[in-house]
């Protein structure tokens, strides 16, 4: 298992490669089998070209402009994180941000297999 210094790390190696619009270096941050929910993913995705191509599309439609994190807790191969994102819509360049919470489960080799997201998903819908 690893440490919890190893796994914030494996937290900011997603966090940038998202940041950077770098989807290769985001995607293999993932498991093959993940299994990804949020309020607007239930049931939840399931396996990594599900989750994959929801990050295409997403990455179509949105610039990511910041990912804060106010809070990251981890517990074994747990991590729970409060954060904030604001992205920019490629057409148009209305402005998102939302604030949330997530749980993920990181393996020993270090990518995620279960990530759980909580939203207010009315906030897709204001703009920063």
């Amino acid at each position: 298992m690893a440490t919890p210094d190893e796994i914030r790390t494996l937290f900011d190696r997603r966090r940038a490669a998202w940041l950077r619009e770098d989807l290769p270096a985001y995607l293999a941050c993932f498991a093959d089998d993940l299994v990804f929910a949020s309020p607007v993913h239930d049931p939840p995705l399931v396996g990594l070209p599900a989750f994959a191509d929801l990050v295409r599309r997403s990455s179509a439609a949105l610039r990511p402009e910041s990912f804060d994190v106010h809070a990251l807790a981890v517990d074994g191969e747990q991590v729970l994180a409060e954060w904030t994102i604001t992205v920019e819509a490629r057409a148009g360049g209305r402005r998102i941000r939302w604030r949330g919470m997530s749980i993920a489960t990181y393996r020993p080799d270090g990518r995620i297999a279960t990530w759980r997201e909580y939203w207010n998903p009315a906030d897709l819908t204001a703009t920063a």
